[in-house]
């Protein structure tokens, strides 16, 4: 009897086992879809992970029920990584197959499908159309003329016939669906579905490579020659330095090896700038793959990857790590220092910079990381661990000086009152003079939405989500107060309920307070806001970069969208509203994530034509990291980062493992969550664990959150860590009251 052991698409720790017919045996392999029954009622669409004849024991083993195709959809590289994954960050192999894999792949996956019209064969001879022609009746003129539009559609007289769409054809010619029928009983059409692509042919002609300047050469040369000696090599270039050209020389050579290449962005919105610039060199060898394409799309596109003719470059989020890849040789990750590559939720909760290091390493391929502000992690790596080779680029493209960075001491002109708003007077003439010049200005505010929250002025009441420990977040436009975390909304109101007062003030400010107050500064400026609600789309995101590139848009307003490697040639003047923002955070990276926002979001200044300016607006003008920032000094403000944390405890010295412990009863939460810290300093001592914790919200969707912070030292075992954690939690578990609380892992978080 042949068994097979299948990955169901459920957050469960096992495979499960069935058996096959066979049929069904000469035909399955490792990787292919299957369908199977689970418990009474219910089937899932599994991936075969092994194929094997030892017979289950203790239980009766239920038949699969179909083979759903005869070639593997997950290729064997990619199931070793999903395994990988399960076990590094302590989540159900399940888990990565629900993130990895499409919907449409989970069940039959229907095909696009189109109504095509052709001749019948009596008549795809020029002599018996001419004869059919000639023989139309005075009352069938509109048949005629639809013949005569399907002629000139489908090049008939030209080499064709070509594909023909009966909506095309309808279109084109005007007429009726009747007119139609009539030539299809008359034996003249003949309609057939067809299967058409989602995926566009994007023909254009190619402008081939452009030849780099003398530095980013020596850059492209430092970097090949360290691949022969290591797997990983982080490009350190200042903004604006030209690494997507070095990026662009790579991958030619890799595909010229008859190699893939799997170049990773951290943001949607950078796809559209960059897939411009690379298919003007590579045209349709590039493949694109993120979350805002439709499911079919991503079938396609996975589909394509596992044919004989694949996408050679495959440009995309963090989900493209998981794309079948047949010859992987390259990876590039960009902006390697984002936090937007870190999955949060739900699982598997991966970092998709190291998980394309996993992969690269499955293949052998090389990994460049490349960005302008290395995360604290990745230059250790290359500066004192040794792990990956360094190349550094210091100068920008053509020259071009870095911005003027002109911090404003806000709090100053808050007392002073001569506040514009959320502008100060420098700040505000400068975006008239830039306006004046017909030049672009950047706004950058790392808050969404018009207010963070509204209180009253009397009581000191504020609006708080039903189901999380949050405020809620005022959006004018929508006029309603929203929850970040579960979605829950509610219309504003107009009096307090607690005291009855009707002096509700809004708190703080985001992006659309921002709007709000640019058009009534600069009422003739156009105004463009770049954020979560702005965005939802896919075409949202290209039509805003597309309307800002060709100057359509003056001020962009945005979140850190705006920050992350966007290229705008006539940019001048960069405004950060409030820097003090990105500084209270209660977490041990957020001097860090501070200075890589700013540095970052400067950068979009002056890359073009003259030095650019940016306008550092901040309250505290004396922080240690607000020189770092004017003097583009990363290399002072990363050694001063781990020097502390090496005295803390933290990453890279260590290594973090969140434990996380939901209930929607509070007291269990906690009881729970202090038993298993106790438990915890036993088996890793006091030393190594921080906890009962809670986190900056405590409660979401209902749920009371308890958190453990364990600290693993980086030389030790995180095998044997996994381990001891794991079985801590097996103990909790056999407590009766326990068995219904989740527990869940957050490794490596950021």
């Amino acid at each position: 009897m042949t068994y097979i052991d299948v990955i169901l698409p459920l957050p469960l720790k096992a495979t499960f086992t069935y058996a096959v017919d066979e049929d069904m045996a000469q035909r399955v392999k490792r990787g292919c879809r299957v369908l199977v029954p689970l418990g009474k009622k219910k089937h899932y669409t599994g991936i075969v992970e092994k194929v094997h004849h030892d017979t289950p024991g203790g239980y009766e083993v239920k038949y699969a029920f179909a083979l759903l195709e005869e070639q593997p959809v997950v290729l064997p590289n990619q199931l070793k990584l999903w395994e990988w994954i399960a076990d590094y960050y302590m989540c159900a192999e399940g888990d990565v197959y629900n993130a990895a894999v499409p919907a449409g792949l989970k069940l039959e996956f229907k095909p696009k499908v189109e109504t095509h019209v052709r001749l019948t064969s009596t008549y795809r001879s020029e002599e018996k159309l001419q004869q059919l022609l000639d023989s139309f009746p005075k009352r069938a003129v509109k048949q005629q003329e639809l013949l005569l539009a399907y002629l000139q559609l489908s090049d008939f007289f030209e080499g064709g016939p070509h594909e023909v769409s009966k909506q095309d054809l309808m279109a084109f010619s005007h007429l009726s669906n009747e007119v139609f029928n009539a030539l299809v009983n008359r034996g003249v059409f003949e309609t057939y579905p067809f299967v058409i692509s989602r995926l566009t042919d994007d023909a254009r002609s190619l402008s081939g490579l452009k030849p780099l300047n003398n530095n980013q050469q020596r850059a492209l040369d430092e970097i090949k020659q360290c691949f022969e000696n290591r797997a990983v090599c982080l490009l350190y270039g200042v903004t604006s330095s030209g690494k997507t050209e070095i990026y662009t020389h790579l991958i030619e050579e890799t595909i010229r090896q008859g190699k893939q290449v799997l170049y990773l962005l951290p943001e949607i919105a950078l796809t559209t700038q960059i897939t411009e610039r690379l298919k003007r060199v590579f045209g349709s060898s590039i493949g694109i793959y993120h979350s805002k394409f439709s499911d079919p799309e991503r079938v396609e596109i996975w589909n394509k990857q596992l044919s004989d003719d694949p996408y050679m470059i495959i440009l995309g989020a963090r989900s493209s790590v998981f794309l079948p890849y047949q010859q992987l040789g390259l990876v590039i990750v960009d902006e390697e220092h984002e936090s937007s590559y870190k999955q949060q939720d739900p699982a598997p909760r991966y970092h998709a910079r190291n998980t394309a290091l996993m992969l690269a390493s499955m293949y052998g391929a090389k990994t460049l990381l490349g960005t302008a502000t290395p995360s604290v992690e990745s230059w250790y790596n290359a500066t004192e661990a040794g792990k990956y080779g360094l190349v550094e680029l210091k100068e920008r493209y053509q020259e071009m000086q870095l911005p003027d960075i002109l911090p404003v001491d806000i709090k100053e002109l808050h007392r002073k009152k001569m506040m514009y708003g959320h502008f100060s007077p420098v700040l505000k003439e400068k975006m008239e003079e830039a306006l004046a010049r017909h030049e672009q200005i950047i706004l950058f505010q790392n808050r969404r939405g018009f207010a963070p929250m509204i209180e009253c002025h009397d009581c000191g009441w504020v609006p708080k989500c039903v189901h999380c420990d949050v405020s809620l977040t005022l959006h004018k436009y929508t006029n309603q107060l929203v929850c970040h975390y579960c979605g829950y909304t509610t219309p504003v109101p107009h009096i307090c309920p607690e005291c009855g007062s009707q002096d509700l003030r809004n708190i703080g400010f985001g992006t659309e307070k921002v709007e709000d107050e640019i058009k009534e500064m600069f009422p003739h400026a156009r105004v463009m806001r770049m954020d979560l609600d702005t965005t939802r789309s896919k075409t949202a995101y290209e039509k805003m970069i597309r309307d800002f590139e060709k100057q359509r848009t003056d001020i962009l307003i945005g979140t850190q969208m705006v920050s992350k490697g966007l290229d705008f040639d006539h940019v001048r003047l960069v405004g950060i509203l409030n820097a003090d923002t990105m500084l209270n955070y209660p977490d041990f990276r957020a001097y860090e994530r501070a200075y890589q926002l700013m540095a970052q979001v400067a950068g979009r200044a002056g890359r073009k034509g003259e030095r650019g300016l940016v306008v550092l607006q901040t309250g505290h003008v004396d922080y240690p990291i607000i020189s770092h920032v004017i003097a583009n000094d990363f290399e002072s403000m990363v050694q001063a980062q781990l020097s502390e944390r090496q005295v803390c405890h933290f990453p890279p010295f260590y290594r973090l493992v969140y434990i996380y412990i939901k209930h929607r009863d509070r007291l269990l939460t906690e009881s729970m969550t202090a038993k298993f810290t106790a438990q915890l300093v036993k088996v890793f001592g006091s030393e190594r664990v921080n906890g009962p914790m809670q986190p900056a919200v405590a409660r979401v969707h209902s749920l009371h959150i308890g958190m453990i912070m364990l600290k693993i030292e980086s030389t030790a075992s995180m095998a044997r860590a996994r381990e001891l954690l794991l079985q801590v939690q097996h103990l909790m578990m056999q407590v009766p009251q326990f068995k219904s609380l989740q527990v869940y892992y957050d490794v490596d978080p950021v």
